[in-house]
């Protein structure tokens, strides 16, 4: 029988150690489990989104609707917070500002990330509104634009302003946040459920074009996951959600910046165009 490996003392390699990465929507939830993964891992980190905890003032939060409004309530806003967490680890990272609806914004975001941190290999596009609920008869023209305009048009700004800069690296990583509304429709979320069901077709489409410059696209889709948004929901029907999945439980946001990681790596280099269920089984027949 072979002796057992000593061990060396040298660290293992971090999976995205000189990596930069821009993760929007960043400032709770999701998004900032993934900045932190992501960062803890060894990549540079570019923490985005449309309100930050210097200039938080009540007319950002009115315009991005009522869960906006309610995390600047309850003090659920740590963009900034979430950039000196990242510098605290050794990594750089920037918050900024940026709304993923505003082209030239986002133009100039992915510019100065190139400028300042000599390049931007991953891209998470994880910001997205979530507060309009009702049935077809109860949607709000005026919501189901912006949905359309936030979850599907954002991730597609973010996704042309990158490519280039992945294009001409040749290795790129991007990583769309769909859901399971977009593959099992979601009862009065019908404008929610459709950009997600558009964002899986985005992953695809853009998988086909990116495989030839080294560039892999891939989207998750989260089941019910125990972010701060969840958690303001209502508890009755947060249950029944919850009593679906095979798990009976609610996942953590770490056990989705877990997948982010995995998909940003090269241990991931072979796959694209998929969807990734992060999901409790909530997708299967349970009973």
């Amino acid at each position: 029988m072979p002796a057992p490996t000593k061990f060396s003392g040298r660290r293992m390699p971090m999976l995205l150690e000189g990596k930069v990465a821009l993760v929007t929507g960043a400032s709770r939830g999701l998004g900032r489990a993934d900045a932190l993964a992501l960062a803890r891992e060894g990549a540079d980190v570019v923490v985005a989104d449309v309100l930050l905890e210097s200039e938080l003032d009540s007319a950002d939060a009115d315009r991005y609707g009522a869960l906006q409004q309610l995390m600047k309530f309850k003090g659920a806003v740590h963009t900034e917070r979430t950039a000196e967490e990242i510098r605290r680890m050794g990594r750089r990272s920037l918050a900024v500002k940026m709304d993923v609806t505003d082209r030239d914004a986002v133009r100039e975001t992915v510019n100065r990330i190139k400028e300042e941190f000599g390049g931007l290999h991953i891209l998470v596009n994880n910001a997205a509104t979530l507060d309009h609920v009702g049935q077809l008869m109860d949607q709000k023209d005026e919501l189901w634009a912006r949905d359309l305009e936030v979850n599907l048009t954002g991730a597609y700004n973010c996704c042309k302003a990158v490519w280039p800069i992945m294009k001409e690296q040749g290795w790129g990583r991007i990583i769309n946040m769909a859901s399971v509304a977009g593959t099992l429709g979601g009862f009065g979320q019908a404008s929610y459920a459709t950009t997600k069901a558009g964002i899986i077709g985005l992953t695809k489409s853009l998988a086909l074009e990116g495989a030839r410059h080294g560039i892999t696209v891939n989207a998750i889709a989260p089941g019910i996951i125990a972010t701060e948004a969840w958690q303001s929901g209502n508890p009755q029907m947060n249950e029944r959600m919850v009593r679906r999945t095979a798990f009976r439980r609610p996942g953590e946001p770490e056990d989705v910046a877990n997948a982010v990681v995995f998909l940003a790596s090269d241990w991931a280099k072979y796959i694209t165009g998929i969807t990734l269920y992060v999901s409790g089984g909530i997708e299967l027949f349970t009973f």
